[in-house]
């Protein structure tokens, strides 16, 4: 009897659950199936899949920097040099970032990096043009040298690197960088003959060692064993490559703007400030002195070059590292992810974006009057003697603010040995007749193009004077008209002006 009283007691608590479930489900209180929802709403040929609402994955500090570094025993690859069949390459603008280097800033009681800066082809990384690159270096004298360069070191030569110095990894970035857009350009396209004129080569760079012998590496890949007499190495006075533009009292307004936004978001993260006072605790100065000191740049190099982190130089030899006087990849990680952070507000807040049209305009200026003299003396058979190679040998704080003015804030921020590169094509050509009328109209930019490719990643279509062509049309490259609208007057709308002149003497407020 009590056996059949459980039974009956079972089957009505069971009879209650599949009713209330029922009811939760109708009421859609509990998730049901999405897929069997669609099935009863009909066949949908959009989605086949059910659609998972879960959170992107959260930013990665210590896989950013991998590549940040950018370690040389990788294989270079990139699409450099591509173009559909019957394009014609005219000329190519490269900037790049210099190479690896030694930290600017050091962190106050603890040792430097023990990194020799000797170029060796018996130490890693190495490859097989670094011998015959070093002994070339040497024959430098012959070479032309504008202002200042010819007094800095062609090579690195510290036994024990100095603040800022290029390093073995650095010059063997950009021999790479070289070698990669020699194939590319050289092997495939015959862009420079063996017979090159000095007219053709363009190579200019900042007055500092770190830039001037990434220039040297990256045109020794480029072209080995360059003839030296041939060759004029221009210096440019300023980071962002100005010239004789270089006065702009709006693009400074900006930036200062952009660092008080830059101050305010760092002391706002509370993380940030914890992470700095337990670093400086554990090498016992005050936070202050802590944080000027930028330690994330020293840090960096620690981490780019497999070395541990430092340690307060007054930790005795018999205190195990684990006792809390090291510096750890945690701290590191933080101050990353704060940077990271900071990047996203910054594009955001625009004001980044509005310096760095003014900061990169004068290059870009440049860059398209070269290539639209190239173009046309193209069309009239006159063109053998214009530059078709330009390098400029920059640093972050050039290509950064250039990324930006193009609309490509989402490429990230430049790494070590980053390359920038513009190309100019000519499509294939139209009937004479049709060619004649056209430039009798001023339309010979009808059948030029440009390429924008960053780190070998071709971005044209994602640059914001390109965005919204059709690249499935019957021109699949970017006209070059384009570029050059957008250098003249376009880019400047984010800053309410029409020329470069009224957008640095316009009130910034």
């Amino acid at each position: 009897m009590l056996a059949r009283s459980r039974f009956m007691l079972v089957l009505v608590v069971g009879a209650l659950l599949a009713v209330l479930s029922f009811s939760l489900q109708y009421l859609h209180l509990i998730p049901t199936n999405p897929v069997a929802e669609q099935k009863l709403l009909g066949k949908s040929r959009k989605r086949v899949n059910p659609v998972l609402h879960t959170d992107p994955p959260a930013p990665d500090p210590i896989r950013d920097t991998h590549r940040y570094c950018n370690y040389p025993n990788l294989t270079e690859h990139g699409w450099e040099g591509h173009s559909p069949a019957d394009y014609r390459l005219l000329s190519v603008h490269v900037m790049i970032r210099h190479g690896d280097r030694f930290p600017l800033y050091s962190i106050p009681k603890t040792k430097k990096p023990a990194i020799d800066c000797v170029l060796s082809d018996k130490r890693k990384p190495s490859l097989p043009l670094l011998a015959s690159f070093i002994s070339h270096l040497a024959l430098g004298g012959r070479g032309h040298w504008e202002a200042s360069l010819g007094s800095l070191p062609r090579l690195p030569t510290h036994s024990t690197c100095e603040m800022g110095e290029l390093t073995q990894t650095g010059v063997v970035q950009h021999l790479k960088n070289g070698d990669h857009l020699r194939q590319a350009y050289i092997k495939r396209h015959s862009l420079l003959t063996a017979d090159w004129s000095p007219r053709q080569l363009w190579v200019e760079t900042t007055g500092k060692s770190r830039t001037l012998q990434s220039g040297l590496a990256f045109l020794f890949g480029f072209l080995p064993r360059f003839d030296w007499s041939r060759l004029t190495v221009r210096q440019q006075w300023s980071t962002l490559f100005c010239g004789s533009s270089c006065d702009c009292p709006a693009r400074n307004r900006y930036l200062d703007q952009e660092q008080r936004r830059q101050y305010r978001q760092r002391t706002a993260d509370t993380e940030l400030e914890r992470t700095y006072i337990t670093m400086a605790k554990t090498l016992g100065v005050a936070t202050k002195i802590l944080r000027a000191a930028n330690p994330v740049d020293a840090l960096l190099c620690h981490f780019c070059h497999g070395l541990a982190f430092p340690c307060s130089s007054s930790r005795t030899t018999s205190k195990a590292p684990d006792e809390g006087a090291c510096l750890t990849l945690q701290h590191f990680a933080v101050i990353r992810r704060q940077q990271k952070d900071d990047e996203l507000e910054r594009r955001e807040a625009g004001l980044y974006r509005r310096y760095a049209v003014l900061a990169a305009h004068p290059y870009l200026n440049r860059t398209a009057t070269q290539m639209e003299r190239i173009a046309r003396g193209s069309q009239t058979r006159k063109g053998t003697e214009e530059v078709v190679f330009a390098l400029a040998s920059a640093h972050d704080v050039t290509m950064a603010p250039l990324l930006s003015a193009l609309g490509l804030e989402g490429a990230g921020f430049p790494k070590f040995a980053a390359r920038l590169v513009f190309e100019l094509w000519n499509g294939p050509e139209a009937k004479d007749n049709e060619r004649k009328s056209d430039r009798k109209r001023g339309r010979w930019l009808k059948n030029m193009f440009i390429r924008v490719l960053y780190n070998g990643e071709d971005l044209t279509f994602d640059t914001a004077f390109c965005r919204d062509h059709n690249r499935h049309s019957a021109q699949p490259l970017c006209p070059l008209g384009n570029f050059l609208s957008f250098v003249r007057n376009d880019m400047f709308n984010i800053v309410n002006a029409t020329s470069y002149q009224q957008a640095c003497h316009q009130t910034v407020l």
